[in-house]
């Protein structure tokens, strides 16, 4: 068995629908009220594993900030770009940088630099998959022109 095989195992992780793989460990009992009058957890937080053949797709959180935090294994780039698609950044999370927050609606993407990164991933207000849109599930019309077109 691989180390990638005994993380996913040892941690109980399933497929991602971005990519790479999860668990979600904390979901808030707390209830808040969003700007938009929507209702959500306060915090929810999940591992997730991402291989080197994998990619997390562009994809966004509408309504709530999403926190990067590394944990293991190899540097993890992770790109955001403003809604409107504007404005690349690329951030690398490791050990000496081990934090980043991409603002609500932004686009993210991310990409290991070795056999796996490991990070946890919490949202507030909390994740509900009503609010998380892939861009490569977007008309294409629609779709803003993003860079890295490899990571759709």
């Amino acid at each position: 068995m691989s180390n990638l095989e005994e993380l996913i195992e040892q941690h109980q992780l399933k497929r991602h629908p971005e990519g790479g793989w999860y668990r979600e460990m904390h979901r808030s009992t707390t209830q808040v009220e969003r700007s938009d009058a929507v209702k959500r957890p306060g915090l929810t937080a999940i591992l997730f594993l991402l291989p080197k053949e994998e990619i997390s797709c562009w994809h966004r959180v509408t309504g709530a900030d999403e926190a990067w935090i590394h944990i293991d294994g190899a540097d993890l780039n992770l790109f955001q770009c403003t809604p409107d698609g504007s404005g690349l950044q690329e951030i690398v999370l490791n050990g000496e940088n081990p934090l980043h927050v991409v603002p609500a609606g932004w686009w993210q993407a991310a990409q290991s630099n070795g056999s796996y990164a490991l990070v946890s991933c919490c949202v507030g207000p909390g994740f509900d998959f009503a609010d998380f849109e892939m861009l490569r599930q977007q008309l294409e019309s629609k779709r803003p022109v993003l860079p890295h077109p490899e990571l759709v």
